[in-house]
């Protein structure tokens, strides 16, 4: 049994009461209270111990390890405190958002999140304007919660957790594979059959430590359904193609790995589209003012994990793709 208690140490902080009683005594302490108190990860919890902000009737708690014994626990939550990156007042695409999750159209050359060369400018600096007091914390912090990422140079549709539950609910989606996940390429050439599974396992390249490549041994399991949904240039030795790619897992780089492992990497990716495409579709990359890979995620559809309906979201290919697109077309 929980409840909200009124707080008498910290004026801001949220106050949980959770009783255990004798039937639900003997497991662990972290675990017992998880399942009082299913917005908290155990994680969370056991760094609340660990600050001294669990008690049993009054005494503190500071192993999630121990059995939990019945009783009266409190359990404080401190507020939010400030994120290190900070709000910037960025433009964004927003196609849903409720108290739980946004779903945002990234656009290209956004990265996700600060990082070495991009400290400014990314979705999170974004969001963190945008949301501004509707982050409830993730793990304490007030910062929206990053469940999967797109390539910054990647653009389409993302989902973002406002708060603890969402993000636990989310990361298990994403965990269990339980997400549609459609990415349009337009490729140089056309990976051949025209549809198919590519399955190897993604790993850090020996060679160049930036990049990502097929593995042998080790690394990480990684599946991509592709459908070549249009050709471009003679029909027997295309110039390049649009392709559907379903991800069943979400590697870095992934479907860019995969489809140059199929001899059809991404137009204009500088780091897998090893080979110079034909001299039109250059000419036609160079008109539509492509600059990136042209990869572009049209389609993230889910279980809301607060509210249990069933939401899909797509994203129209952006100008450079959809330029690109039209002049091959002439091909």
């Amino acid at each position: 049994m929980k409840s909200a208690l009124p707080d008498t140490d910290d004026e801001e902080a949220e106050v949980f009461g959770v009783r255990i009683v004798a039937l639900e005594a003997g497991g662990r302490v972290d675990k017992a209270l998880a399942a009082a108190l299913p917005e908290f990860s155990r994680a969370r919890l056991q760094a609340l111990m660990a600050e001294g902000r669990v008690s049993r009737d009054g005494a503190p708690v500071t192993d999630g390890s121990a059995k939990a014994v019945a009783g009266d626990y409190r359990v404080e939550i401190p507020p939010p405190v400030a994120a290190e990156p900070q709000p910037e007042d960025i433009p964004l695409a927003v196609l849903f958002e409720d108290p739980h999750l946004i779903v945002i159209d990234k656009p290209p050359g956004m990265a996700m999140h600060p990082a070495p060369g991009s400290e400014s400018g990314t979705l999170v600096n974004a969001l963190l304007h945008h949301c501004g007091d509707s982050l409830s914390g993730i793990g304490g912090v007030a910062r929206p919660g990053i469940v999967h990422r797109i390539d910054k140079e990647t653009s389409g549709v993302v989902v973002v957790a406002k708060t603890d539950a969402a993000h636990q609910g989310l990361s298990a989606l994403f965990a269990a594979h339980d997400i549609d996940r459609v990415y349009v390429a337009l490729t140089r050439g056309a990976p051949s059959p025209i549809k198919g599974t590519i399955e190897g396992a993604i790993a850090r390249s020996t060679a160049d430590r930036k990049k990502m490549a097929l593995v042998k041994t080790g690394g990480r399991h990684a599946i991509t359904h592709y459908t070549v949904a249009r050709t471009f240039g003679p029909q027997a030795k295309p110039l390049a193609a649009r392709v559907a790619c379903r991800l069943e897992t979400g590697r870095t780089h992934q479907i860019r790995v995969h489809l140059a492992s199929k001899g059809a990497p991404c137009l204009g990716d500088p780091t897998y589209g090893s080979g110079s495409p034909s001299q039109p579709v250059r000419e036609a990359i160079a008109t539509a003012g492509l600059k990136r890979q042209a990869l572009h995620a049209a389609v993230l559809g889910f279980v809301h994990p607060i509210t249990g309906e069933t939401v899909r979201f797509e994203s129209p290919l952006p100008a450079d793709m959809a330029r690109l697109e039209e002049l091959l077309g002439a091909l």
